[in-house]
């Protein structure tokens, strides 16, 4: 029984290439930095790893408990097309990331849109791509929508409702074209429903206990003693359902955590801190530029972090970061979590063929928006 735990564990942790190569640019990294070794530990933010691996285990256990299908089966009734489905699920990832975060809205979404493709004929890889896109263009809109803007409202001195609207024309232009590109990208054709898909049971004991611990450990989150809430969480499912501390993708925390010390890394490397300094002395468009360029390098929170130790924050810095999410997949984290969660290797190619010009359109209606 252990030896069969542990092949499940160790499995998705053999094939995950992206955590591979991250593990080998961290051990090139770190033979020119040697020295930092016992500082590796303080580089990772621990307090979004535990984050991230409560709500993967909060989500698992409400998919094991069999509501996501039961809620699928309600909506696949109530909405026959395949195009008033991707737009009510884009619509609701893009409503839900603006008070929830984008990775919670994701965690909320797209569990249901995978129980929908044993249901039905829904294209739901496209579908799950499209809400990676709605997660970026809601959660950029309010100060707690996503990590950079917590980041980038503590600093502003803006208050709550100053913050949106300074964020508002961006959203309104991004989450206007992604539901036109969403009308276009998806047939108004009844989805054809599979006949031969019963799901499993519906359990009401373990639903609720995932409710009840969803609301302990987000109580410990904003209280600061996230480690607390993700034990009582741990110990909730040893207890009610002990599968579901199995069946989460684990080799996704590792990819967060090496990610996290590749990034530093790369940015206390000596040669690169001459080009830093540099930041404090840039033009408006360079500033604007350089915010969407290092997104596509080391993911936009690392990028916000970085910047604004040498600039003050402001829309232009907003602007910028918000809009790098799109693009390479690694411009946002929310982008790996919900490509990785699709579990499909053909997505991260169709994923860039609806992001890279998304990146494009948003760089030029934020530059455009910047200027008036």
């Amino acid at each position: 029984m252990i030896v069969a735990a542990l092949k499940t564990l160790g499995k998705p942790f053999l094939k995950d290439r992206l955590l591979h190569v991250l593990l080998l640019v961290g051990v090139i990294l770190t033979v020119f930095r040697l020295s930092l070794v016992k500082e590796f530990a303080s580089f990772v933010d621990w307090t979004t790893i535990i984050t991230l691996l409560g709500l993967m285990l909060l989500t698992k256990g409400v998919e094991v408990s069999g509501y996501f299908d039961f809620i699928g089966r309600r909506i696949l009734n109530g909405l026959r097309s395949e195009r008033k489905l991707a737009l009510f699920l884009v619509s609701a990832a893009a409503l839900l990331s603006t008070f929830l975060t984008n990775d919670v809205a994701l965690f909320i979404v797209i569990p249901l849109t995978m129980t929908l493709k044993k249901l039905s004929s829904l294209p739901v890889t496209r579908l799950i791509i499209f809400e990676a896109l709605a997660v970026n263009a809601g959660s950029l809109l309010t100060p707690i929508g996503n990590p950079q803007n917590i980041l980038l409202w503590s600093k502003s001195g803006l208050s709550f409702m100053a913050f949106i609207a300074q964020m508002t024309p961006l959203m309104l232009a991004m989450v206007t074209t992604l539901l036109l590109v969403t009308w276009l990208s998806f047939p108004a054709q009844e989805i054809q429903k599979k006949a031969d898909t019963q799901g499993y049971p519906y359990q009401k004991r373990l639903l609720i206990g995932c409710v009840v611990l969803y609301i302990l450990f987000i109580a410990c989150v904003d209280l600061g003693v996230a480690i607390y809430g993700l034990l009582a969480v741990f110990v909730g499912f040893l207890i009610v359902e002990r599968r579901v501390l199995l069946h989460i993708d684990w080799s996704l925390i590792f990819v967060f955590i090496v990610m996290f010390i590749d990034v530093r890394l790369i940015v206390t490397l000596a040669p690169l801190q001459p080009l830093f300094a540099e930041i404090a002395h840039l033009s408006p468009p360079g500033i604007f530029a350089l915010g969407i360029g290092l997104s596509q390098i080391i993911s936009n929170v690392p990028a916000t972090i970085l910047m604004m130790n040498y600039l003050p924050s402001s829309a232009l810095i907003a602007y910028a970061v918000n809009i790098g999410g799109y693009g390479l997949a690694i411009g946002s984290l929310a982008n790996l979590i919900a490509l990785r969660m699709a579990n499909d290797r053909r997505i991260w190619l169709k994923f860039h063929y609806y992001s890279l010009p998304f990146l494009a359109w948003g760089a030029l209606v934020g530059w455009l928006l910047l200027s008036l």
